[in-house]
């Protein structure tokens, strides 16, 4: 088994589109989608993001970082949501990712989660890492 992020991408399109939905509606389509993914026992996280323009854009391109407010600028795709979920390959992952009730002209993303086995074990930071994880229950 292996981790993939299932990375939600809008643009102005697909988000205005979203926002038509009566809420409900819209809880309840996910609420179903999510409901399938848990009884399968591939789901390992969900989150939605709050509107792009409510949130800060840190930029480390110069000498100090710069924040401002709102999203990332000229953009044409704003990074709406994930989900994490456990399965046996990336073609699941693709899956699972074809059947996500987004919106037309959204995009998901799917990026594997490398496992914290994967790194040199003798590493005195991925020591304390899996410690933490240990003692928080995530290992």
């Amino acid at each position: 088994m292996a981790k993939y992020m299932l990375i939600m991408r809008g643009t102005d399109e697909s988000m205005a589109k979203m926002m038509e939905t009566p809420f409900e509606q819209m809880l309840e389509t996910v609420g179903r989608f999510n409901e399938e993914m848990i009884r399968a026992g591939v789901l390992v996280a969900a989150e939605g993001l709050d509107d792009p323009a409510q949130g800060v854009v840190v930029d480390f391109s110069g000498e100090t970082p710069v924040v401002t407010d709102g999203p990332y600028g000229e953009t044409k795709e704003l990074f709406g949501g994930f989900y994490v979920i456990d399965v046996a390959s990336k073609e699941e992952a693709v899956e699972w990712a074809k059947r996500i009730p987004a919106m037309a002209g959204a995009k998901c993303e799917i990026r594997r989660v490398p496992s914290i086995d994967e790194f040199p074990q003798d590493n005195e930071w991925i020591i304390k890492e899996r410690a933490w994880r240990e003692r928080t229950g995530q290992l």
